[in-house]
């Protein structure tokens, strides 16, 4: 029944009037919209029409929406030089990422023009720098390495036995290889981003992608010692590849090339100085002191003076051949064995994208679409791969340099992707003398930011355990199974992890704190106190299949009582009992028999009395009856707020607790359930004769007002916040 209910918020305050509800009598007073769009209406959305059209237009073209817009005066001359000096550091990056991903240096400078000047037209952030990226750039060397082995194009010398790799032959095979993979990452985003599936990166937790990422530059570091010591290596792929790489370097050490070291150490030294200085003094400085391009300028001009090649053996680019190359289609007979590499570099250079762009925006008031996002992505990766393009990604300092030197909109990308078109057309091949150990230094110093990652083992380790796991197995795994496999166990532990926590959660009998209508756990809160009568039950987690019987047996053990015991008990002392009833009907028909023997036939007064006991309906055993103990509560109710869906696993579970808690005279009512969960719990048949709408209430206290039937002290907001 439900009753008026005055609760008194505290002595002084006002009094407020309320009636407590349940869910059944709210569903008659509160008339629920139907929730199934009708078929017009559907139709409707789905009508093609001129306005339709040109939202989907702006929507997956959103420079259509902010050109027309854009504030010449304001921003024009800002993004010019974020431009230029974005695309400065283009130049040795993309040099740099095609030697870490085993292509030839042209490579590197087609994906820091075609794909950054694509995502002109898709992308929704105003600050992030696409481009090569190392992490990525990683990945993919790791899958050429695999698939496209050097030793596949070893050649003999002149009919002797010595043998060399030919060069031009494995590097057309690779970039043929990667434009492919290239292709179909860009086919997994924006199939993903056309599905609205940018959501698939919430599967990356922030402790497992910053746990990826370190490991991934401990991979990016081991493949650059062989430049950086000018040594010769195998190549290894697959489980265990960096530490047998590393041992192959550790045991070639004595063939150190000490030209190459000394060029490298040197390189290293002046541009993290430089780094530090344009750091320290970026308010000062109106753009960043490009380091990396002039690093590169000098130490070319000093390899072709000096012939360091020919003298000191060390290795150079070679040539970068110059002008813009047709594009070629890929290679399908590639697409069944990349596909799992492909989608694993589509997720991650997504996640550090729209993560750096979330970043930014926020940082400066605007919205990041992140379904736009991985489509803009997508085409840049898609279109770029059919000109021989590597996957691309987001880089933070490339972007943190467009954001400092007054980059405001995409536009900015437009100047980069210029300034490595004239690169490409007119200055790459100027560069054929650079040695790789600048390439190898300026790959080690960028990767500083990421190394700074392993300070987040402290910061776990105080703040929570659980994702300090899930940084520790990315990182291990990560080094030992290589880069496509440690992603996948990453994630998978990361989801065994929350399977592991929603198994495990925290039960807890709740207290009503007086003078308010707060509930919390009696072991926690000394003044939290159970209601006389009433056992209040909460679970931290919702309820599903692969806790619900841990949900029940938890419940039962906060009762107090060992309820399938009683019930067993009860079942026993009823079979007993209608046994003794049994007996005791056999006797009276024998009495029968013989009092009719003696006095003849008619009614007897025994007769005439079973003939009452039979109309009437007799009453049903109790505990108390059955000489049973009796619970000392009346009524269990569970607090449903943490319950965000239900299976039917836990609906059966629930009918289940509802059955026994029957059998031993105690009631249950269910409290703080969404909605949502009614509808599923309509859906899957919970409700019965014996189980309404009328044991459902809209919070603990409203349930406790209606099983204790008196008025009940509760706090309520004064008009000043105490």
């Amino acid at each position: 029944m439900t009753g008026e209910t005055v609760l008194s918020r505290r002595p002084g305050a006002s009094r407020v009037s309320y009636k407590v509800l349940s869910e059944a009598d709210l569903e008659e007073v509160v008339q629920r919209k139907p929730t199934e769009p009708s078929l017009r209406s559907r139709l409707q959305k789905i009508r093609c029409s001129a306005s339709t059209a040109k939202s989907l237009l702006f929507r997956f073209l959103p420079f259509l929406h902010w050109l027309p817009r854009y504030p010449v005066k304001d921003w024009l001359l800002g993004d010019i030089i974020s431009g230029f000096s974005v695309g400065i550091m283009h130049l040795p990056q993309g040099l740099a990422y095609a030697l870490l991903a085993g292509l030839p240096p042209v490579t590197g400078l087609y994906s820091s023009f075609y794909p950054v000047f694509l995502y002109f037209f898709f992308g929704t952030s105003r600050h992030n720098s696409v481009g090569p990226f190392a992490i990525i750039s990683v990945m993919i060397g790791s899958m050429t390495d695999s698939l496209v082995p050097s030793d596949d194009f070893l050649e003999p010398v002149n009919g002797t036995n010595v043998t060399v790799v030919n060069e031009a032959r494995r590097d057309a095979a690779r970039v043929e290889l990667v434009a492919t993979v290239t292709i179909l990452v860009g086919i997994f985003q924006v199939a993903l981003g056309l599905l609205q599936f940018g959501f698939v990166v919430t599967y990356l937790s922030d402790p497992l992608v910053r746990g990826y990422t370190t490991a991934a530059s401990v991979h990016v570091l081991i493949s650059q010692l062989k430049y950086v010591f000018g040594v010769s290596l195998g190549e290894h792929s697959g489980p265990l590849s960096l530490f047998l790489t590393l041992i192959e370097i550790c045991q070639k050490l004595p063939k150190t090339n000490v030209g190459t070291l000394v060029t490298a150490i040197i390189a290293m030294v002046a541009i993290y100085i430089v780094k530090e200085l344009n750091h320290k003094f970026s308010a000062k400085l109106p753009m960043p002191i490009p380091i990396e391009l002039i690093t590169i300028i000098i130490s070319t001009g000093i390899s072709y003076g000096v012939n360091l090649n020919s003298k000191f053996g060390i290795s150079v680019v070679g040539d970068i051949p110059s002008g813009l190359k047709p594009p070629m289609g890929p290679n399908v007979n590639y697409f069944g064995q990349v596909a799992g590499n492909a989608f694993a570099i589509a997720v991650v250079g997504y996640a550090i994208c729209i993560s750096l762009g979330k970043i930014f925006a926020l940082k400066h008031g605007y919205k990041v679409d992140s379904n736009q996002e991985l489509i803009a992505l997508g085409f840049s990766n898609f279109l770029g791969g059919f000109f021989q393009c590597f996957a691309i990604s987001c880089s933070m300092s490339r972007s943190l340099v467009q954001e400092s030197t007054g980059g405001n909109s995409q536009l900015a990308g437009v100047i980069a992707s210029l300034v490595i078109l004239v690169t490409i057309l007119k200055i790459g091949e100027l560069f054929r003398d650079l040695p790789k150990a600048i390439l190898a230094a300026i790959i080690i110093v960028n990767l500083k930011g990421m190394f700074k990652q392993f300070a987040d083992f402290r910061t776990l380790w105080k703040s929570n355990r659980v994702d300090l796991m899930v940084w520790i197995v990315t990182f291990v795994a990560t080094l030992l199974l290589n880069l496509d496999l440690g992603l996948g166990v990453s994630v998978a532990f990361a989801l065994l992890t929350i399977i592991f926590q929603t198994q495990l959660p925290r039960y807890s009998i709740l207290g009503h704190i007086s003078d308010t209508d707060i509930y919390r756990d009696v072991a926690e809160y000394k003044k939290a106190q159970e209601v006389p009568g009433v056992k209040i039950f909460r679970s931290s987690s919702t309820i599903y299949f692969a806790n619900a019987e841990l949900y029940t047996d938890a419940l039962k053990k906060k009762s107090g009582i060992n309820v399938d015991r009683l019930i067993e008990k009860k079942k026993k002392a009823l079979k007993k009992l209608k046994k003794q009833q049994k007996q005791a009907e056999k006797k009276a028909k024998r009495q029968k028999d013989t009092e009719n023997e003696c006095n003849g036939p008619g009614i007897t007064v025994i007769e005439l009395s079973q003939g009452a006991a039979e109309g009437s309906v007799p009453a049903e055993p109790t505990l108390r009856s059955l000489g049973l103990p009796v619970p000392d509560f009346h009524t269990v109710i569970l607090d449903f707020s943490p319950v965000n869906f239900v299976d039917t696993v836990s609906i059966k579970i629930l009918k289940n607790i509802f059955r026994d808690f029957r059998e031993i005279e105690v009631d249950v009512l269910i409290a703080g359930c969404p909605a949502s969960v009614i509808a599923q719990l309509e859906r899957g048949n919970l409700f019965s004769q014996t189980i309404t709408k009328h044991h459902f209430f809209a919070s603990v206290h409203d349930a406790v007002v209606h099983v204790t039937g008196r008025q009940e002290e509760a706090l309520v907001c004064s008009s000043t916040k105490m």
